[in-house]
């Protein structure tokens, strides 16, 4: 028995259409799945990923409006983060990032690997990080 890797990170959001227009226009993951929770069939849910669908670049939402803010803290997500291929793709992100007045970190070097941090309009933190050995 064995797990072969990680299928997908689920999230809530306030605002599904505004969700989208980040995730999708802004990040450019596709939108594969738009519909509504199984166990909570009054709730939309969004699928992102590439154009596939393919487990292991989903991240999905589930929308409640009324939700009140998160709390970091044991039991919660504390981010999400996004490969890219090079150190130069990595800084071409976060130049077009702030073009699109995208608030983001500067690239920081981890040692293995170099982050990029911002946040979500719900205040998710979303890393963009470059491979690293072994990873």
């Amino acid at each position: 028995m064995r797990l072969t890797g990680l299928h997908h990170v689920t999230a809530i959001c306030r605002d599904l259409d505004r969700t989208a227009a980040f995730y999708r226009d802004v990040l450019g993951l596709a939108l594969v799945e738009r519909g509504v929770n199984g166990d909570d069939p009054g709730t939309r849910h969004f699928w992102f990923g590439d154009a596939a669908g393919s487990p292991g670049t989903l991240i999905t939402f589930l929308e409640y409006p009324q939700i009140e803010e998160g709390v970091v803290g044991a039991g919660s997500l504390h981010h999400v983060a996004f490969t890219v291929e090079s150190a130069e793709e990595q800084h071409a992100w976060r130049d077009y990032l702030r073009e699109k007045g995208v608030e983001c970190s500067e690239v920081m070097d981890r040692g293995a690997f170099r982050s990029l941090y911002l946040r979500d309009p719900d205040g998710h933190i979303v890393e963009i990080a470059t491979r690293g050995p072994g990873f």
